[in-house]
């Protein structure tokens, strides 16, 4: 148990991390990096992210068997599991290099027309960097995979902060002295692989993991398989919505404008983490009460108990952006990227749709009824696809933009809420008139913050520091007088004292 705490509460210091380094590092990166060379680290940093797709969803099987292995104890089953989970991912890392030197043989038929000769040899030797990374981590995170199943979620949560802290610390020195996006990539390779070495010293030496290399099994391969596949759908899904843009862009226009997408896909990755980090906790309650064969009506009052909560978080998210996102990104950015302002609201407004939703997801993964999502959406990707190509030669960055957001309005939030009604039986009419009971407060808190920016024209740091504390105390005093019920109002007073406790006790211990 206190295992799982702490991995709970390492969790939200990951997220705290994540957030500050986006907003430290990120701004002088860009500036010492330059746009161009910043949109090429982030051109080939898309490309590098469909290396991941060819986990095939394992990572996720190699914690669900090894757990449910560790509940029956059978030592010798485990090795042979390791065994075939380290030869797959062997495998794979092969097949890696494979793919690698094929896109290494592609990058100047693919971005020959957008790309200089002197990027182009740069981003040659990125990738050649990044193959050696994936190569070898393919097989090695296997360990990794392994700590979570055995629960060592302080190990693997520190690790990762750890990884997240390093990167920057060592890659700012090298950036002040003049090198550019080749060292970067050499330097995150460095720490990964680091980090990933350490996971498999930590399982032999304290786990004592053993690993058999036999006969497989088909028979559990098939299994096993069968399982990833929907979790490996899911994972091409992500890569299609948050990383074929950059890559279209790529081939299309420059790194210029590469560069300004991907300042709005900053945004959105954290305001992404803001919902997970609350639905990730559901499942396990959601699949009791599943398990318990929970009606339908109490699993439309769990969906909306939760969405509203999330909906207070992000409405809170997305209003304030709408108010104070294109300045802050101007003196955080520069105003080469003022246009990420657009992209990062064309996507933003339709994806708090599925973000406020994440319930349901748990149930249906508590109900094994993920299938049906996992294929509309993955239809839904592909004709992300092919709407953007279009647009991107058109509008460019905003072009994009607007593939992504249409294709996330029809699968996410038209197609999955009449899946929700009539296939799960959740009462989504119900559902959102609690939501819109609650967008009136929301609403006034909008008009509330164009007041302030009218009465308040200066967009200075100080001054928009003051504004969104003017904003955000406008917000919570509408929402608790006109939006939130006793419920929410009590996790909010809790939320307040375990700050507060949180505050005395440093204030005691600094002063003892």
């Amino acid at each position: 148990m206190s295992q799982l705490k702490a991995g709970a509460i390492l969790s939200y210091l990951s997220i705290f991390v994540t957030i500050l380094i986006a907003l430290l590092y990120t701004p002088i990166m860009i500036r010492l990096l330059g746009q161009t060379e910043y949109g090429l680290y982030a051109l080939i940093g898309s490309v590098a992210a469909y290396f991941s797709i060819l986990d095939l969803g394992l990572g996720n099987a190699i914690v669900r068997y090894t757990a449910r292995n560790r509940a029956i104890g059978d030592k010798q089953f485990e090795s042979k599991l390791n065994g075939m989970f380290l030869i797959l991912y062997s495998l794979i890392g092969v097949l890696t290099i494979l793919v690698g030197i094929i896109l290494f043989n592609t990058i100047e038929g693919l971005f020959g027309k957008s790309l200089t000769t002197l990027e182009l040899e740069k981003a040659k030797v990125m990738v050649i960097i990044l193959i050696i990374n994936f190569a070898l981590s393919f097989p090695l995170a296997v360990f990794g995979s392994i700590m979570q199943a055995y629960e060592r979620f302080i190990t693997v949560k520190t690790v990762g902060i750890i990884r997240s802290i390093m990167i920057p610390f060592l890659t700012l020195p090298i950036l002040f002295l003049g090198y550019g996006s080749v060292s970067m990539v050499v330097v995150t390779t460095i720490v990964n692989i680091s980090c990933l070495l350490f996971n498999v010293y930590y399982c032999f030496k304290h786990l004592k993991i053993n690993f058999y290399f036999g006969k497989i099994d088909l028979k559990l391969l098939k299994e096993i398989l069968g399982y990833s596949f929907f979790v490996f759908l899911g994972v091409v899904v992500d890569q299609i919505n948050w990383n074929t843009d950059q890559f279209i862009l790529g081939i299309f226009t420059d790194t210029a404008a590469v560069a300004v997408y991907a300042i709005g896909m900053l945004f959105i990755k954290l305001y992404l983490q803001f919902s997970t980090s609350i639905s990730g906790l559901l499942l396990p309650m959601v699949s009791m009460m599943v398990a318990n064969n929970a009606n339908n009506e109490k699993l439309t009052g769990l969906m909306i108990k939760y969405g509203r909560v999330q909906y207070i978080i992000m409405a809170y998210i997305l209003i304030g952006f709408i108010l104070f996102g294109q300045p802050f990104i101007n003196i955080w950015a520069g105003s080469n990227y003022d246009s990420a302002y657009y992209i990062v609201l064309i996507i933003l407004i339709p994806l708090t749709i599925p973000l406020i939703q994440n319930t349901g997801l748990s149930i249906l993964r508590a109900k094994n009824l993920q299938g049906f999502r996992s294929i509309v959406l993955m239809l839904i990707a592909v004709l992300n696809i092919l709407i953007s190509i279009p647009l991107v030669k058109h509008f460019g960055g905003i072009g994009a933009a607007i593939g992504t957001g249409f294709s996330l309005t029809i699968g996410n939030s038209i197609i999955m809420n009449i899946y929700y009604h009539r296939r799960i039986g959740i009462n989504i009419p119900i559902f959102w008139k609690n939501i819109l009971y609650m967008t009136m407060p929301v609403v006034i808190s909008l008009v509330v913050g164009y007041g302030i920016n009218f009465i308040i024209p200066q967009n200075s740091l100080l001054f928009l520091i003051f504004k969104i504390v003017l904003f955000s105390i406008s917000y919570i005093l509408l929402l608790w007088f006109y939006g939130l019920n006793e419920f929410e109002k009590e996790l909010f007073i809790s939320f307040a004292r375990a700050i507060k406790k949180t505050t005395v006790k440093f204030r005691f211990r600094n002063k003892t």
